[in-house]
C-alpha cells in the first residue's frame, strides 16, 4: 500500500479527509450558471443541449413540479414513450424542441436498415409528441469487437446548438449533423456523400474519420460526449489496446483533439498518455477557466486526468496540469484484478474545483474507488506524491504503465510538494462494503455544496464537496453505471435493476420515491423544459406531472 494511501487511509478512519485548503469561497449556483450559458446558444432558455448540460458537466437543470411518482405500466405521469434499440446507453438530450439519443438498431426505425442489421444509431425524436424524426446511422467496423463492441450502439450525447449536433460515432468519427435531417429537404453543405435523402435520414455537414486520418485505433467503440467553447471543439478520440489487451499498436496516436466546429479542422493534438494506455479511453472533456485561464480538462486511460490550455498555443496543445488519481503502489491486471483504474467518468467543475472518480470496464467487474477533489490552479505534475528510484532519489522517475511504483526495483515515493489534492475520498470506512468508493461509471453532481456519485456496486454516496466528508450511503442492491441528476430539491438515480431512486437533496438521507422502468437504467436522467427525460435499456420516456399516455409496451 502507497504512502499516500495510508496517509489517506488513516485520515478517513479517524475522521479526517481534507488533505490540502484552498481558499474559502461562498458556494456557487450550478443551475443558474448552466442557463446562463445555455442562454448564449442557439437553444431553449430551459433546454439541457449537452451531457451535464453545459460545460462544466454538472447535471444541476432547472425544473417545476418534476414528479416523483409515474408508472410506464399505466402511463400515469407519462407525456409520451418510443421504442429505442435493444440496447442504450446514450444519455437524452434536448434541444430546440428534439430530443436526441444514443442506440442501437434494434427497433429499425430505417427501411433500408431492419432491426437484423447491427448499427450504432443517433435518434431524433420530437419534443412533444415523442414522434420519430430522423436517424444517423453507422454501420459496425469490419474489424469488429476490438474497434465496435457488437450490439451496443452510440454510448455518448451530441453538443447542440441551433442547427448543428456534433458527436462522435462508435466508428470512431466525429460528425456534425444538420439537426433537420433530411426534412427540410435539403443537402446543406459540401458533403454530399451520404447514400440516402429520405426525410428520415441525417444530413452531414463535415466528417472527420479519426481512425483513417489521425491513425487512432479506438478500443471497442468510442464514447465521448463532445463540448464546444467559441468554435472550439474537443473529444476524448478512445485510443487504446488491441485485441491481446496487452499492446497499443497506436501509442503515437491522440488522445486528446480540439476541432474547429465549423470545419472539422483539426487546431491541436495531444498523444498522452501515450504508451501507458491501461484499456480504453471512454471519457468526456470539461472546461473551466479556472486560475484566470481557459482549461480543457481530459480523462485519460492511464487514470490521470489532464488539464490544457483551451486554445492550444501555436497550433500545439499545451500541457497545464496533470494528477495520477490512483495510488502508485497500484497495479493493472487483466480480468478485473487491477487495483489501478482509468477514468470513465466527466470531470465536473464547480466552484472552482475539479472533481472525478476512477472507474473500469463494466465487464471488468468490482473493485476499489477512489473519487477526487483537485486544485486546477497548480501547474505540472500535481499528483499526491512523486516516484523515484534509489539509483537516484533525487529526481522522479517516469511514469510505467502497468505500475508506478515496484519497490523491488528500487522504486518508493515522497509526498509532492506541488499537489493540487484538496481531498481524497475511499469511503466512510473502506473495510466495510456499504461505507466503501468502488470503480464507477458515475459522473459526480453538486448543489447547495452536497454531491451525489454513485458507483458501480450500486452504492450512493453523499459528501460535502469541500471537504470529502461522508454524509451517508445507501445501498441500491443493484450496479449503476449512471450519474446523478439534480433538479428543485431532489436527486435521481437510475441502476440495473431498471429501478429509479428519487432521494431528497439533503445532507441528511432521505428517499422519496423508487420508480421501476421496465428494464434496466444505465443511462442518466435529465430535465428540459419541466419535463423529465429517461432512456431505460429499449425506450425513452417522457415524464411530467400530470400527464396520461397509452401503456408502453417494453
Amino acid at each position: 500500500m502507497s504512502l499516500n494511501f495510508r496517509t489517506v487511509l488513516a485520515g478517513v478512519l479517524a475522521g479526517g479527509w481534507l488533505l490540502s485548503a484552498v481558499g474559502a469561497v461562498s458556494a456557487e449556483d450550478p443551475t443558474k450558471l448552466a442557463l446562463e450559458r445555455i442562454s448564449k446558444m442557439e437553444v431553449g432558455k430551459k433546454d439541457w443541449p449537452q451531457w451535464g448540460g453545459s460545460y462544466g458537466r454538472n447535471n444541476t437543470p432547472e425544473g417545476k413540479n418534476i414528479p416523483i411518482k409515474w408508472n410506464v405500466e399505466t402511463g400515469e405521469n407519462i407525456l409520451w414513450s418510443m421504442p429505442l434499440g435493444s440496447e442504450t446507453y446514450g444519455n437524452p438530450v434536448v434541444a430546440n424542441g428534439k430530443v436526441y439519443i444514443g442506440t442501437n438498431n434494434g427497433n429499425g426505425y430505417i427501411k433500408r436498415y431492419p432491426s437484423s442489421v447491427d448499427l450504432g444509431c443517433l435518434v431524433c425524436f420530437d419534443e412533444k409528441s415523442g414522434k420519430f424524426l430522423w436517424q444517423h446511422s453507422n454501420e459496425k467496423l469490419p474489424t469488429g469487437r476490438v474497434h465496435d463492441w457488437p450490439h451496443q450502439g452510440i454510448c455518448c450525447s451530441p453538443y447542440v446548438d441551433g442547427e448543428r449536433a456534433w458527436y462522435v460515432t462508435s466508428r470512431g468519427t466525429v460528425v456534425c449533423l444538420d439537426t433537420e435531417g433530411f426534412r427540410d429537404g435539403q443537402n446543406d453543405s459540401p458533403y454530399v456523400e451520404e447514400k440516402e435523402t429520405a426525410e428520415t435520414e441525417a444530413d452531414v455537414i463535415w466528417l472527420v474519420d479519426m481512425m483513417k486520418d489521425l491513425g487512432v485505433s479506438q478500443h471497442n467503440m468510442c464514447s465521448c460526449s463532445v463540448t464546444v467553447v467559441g468554435n472550439l471543439l474537443f473529444v476524448i478520440t478512445g485510443n487504446g489496446v488491441d485485441e491481446s489487451h496487452i499492446t497499443i499498436p497506436e501509442e503515437r496516436a491522440p488522445s486528446f483533439i480540439c476541432l474547429d466546429k465549423n470545419s472539422g479542422k483539426l487546431l491541436w493534438r495531444d498523444n498522452s498518455p501515450g504508451a501507458n494506455v491501461l484499456h480504453g479511453q471512454w471519457s468526456s472533456p470539461a472546461y473551466g477557466e479556472l486560475g484566470g485561464v481557459a482549461q480543457v480538462i481530459m480523462g485519460g486511460g492511464d487514470g490521470y486526468v489532464y488539464s490544457f490550455r483551451a486554445e492550444g498555443r501555436d497550433g500545439q496543445a499545451e500541457l497545464l496540469w496533470k494528477f495520477d488519481c490512483n495510488p502508485k503502489d497500484s497495479i493493472y491486471l487483466l480480468g478485473g484484478r487491477a487495483t489501478r483504474n482509468h477514468l470513465i467518468a466527466t470531470p465536473v467543475v464547480y466552484d472552482g474545483l475539479v472533481y472525478v472518480g476512477v472507474g473500469e470496464d463494466p465487464e471488468h467487474g468490482e473493485g476499489q474507488g477512489h473519487l477526487w477533489c483537485i486544485d486546477p490552479t497548480k501547474r505540472g505534475d500535481v499528483s499526491p506524491t512523486l516516484v523515484y528510484n534509489s539509483k537516484d532519489p533525487k529526481t522522479p522517475i517516469a511514469h510505467k504503465r502497468l505500475q508506478a511504483l515496484v519497490e523491488k526495483e528500487g522504486d518508493f515515493e515522497r509526498e509532492n510538494p506541488n499537489s493540487a489534492a484538496v481531498w481524497h475520498y475511499v469511503g466512510a470506512d473502506p473495510a466495510n462494503f456499504e461505507t466503501t468508493m468502488h470503480r464507477t461509471c458515475g459522473t459526480v453532481a453538486i448543489k447547495n455544496d452536497v454531491l451525489f456519485v454513485s458507483d458501480f456496486s450500486g452504492l450512493v454516496h453523499c459528501l460535502d464537496p469541500k471537504t470529502g466528508k461522508p454524509y451517508w450511503t445507501y445501498d441500491m442492491f443493484a450496479a449503476s453505471w449512471a450519474s446523478p441528476l439534480i433538479v428543485e430539491d431532489k436527486v435521481y438515480l437510475g441502476d440495473e435493476d431498471g429501478d429509479i431512486t428519487v432521494f431528497r437533496l439533503s445532507k441528511e438521507q432521505e428517499i422519496l420515491g423508487e420508480v421501476n422502468m421496465g428494464s434496466s437504467v444505465y443511462t442518466t436522467p435529465v430535465v428540459a423544459n419541466d419535463t423529465l427525460f429517461i432512456a431505460n435499456r429499449n425506450r425513452v420516456f417522457a415524464i411530467r406531472e400530470g400527464a396520461k399516455s397509452e401503456p408502453a409496451e417494453q
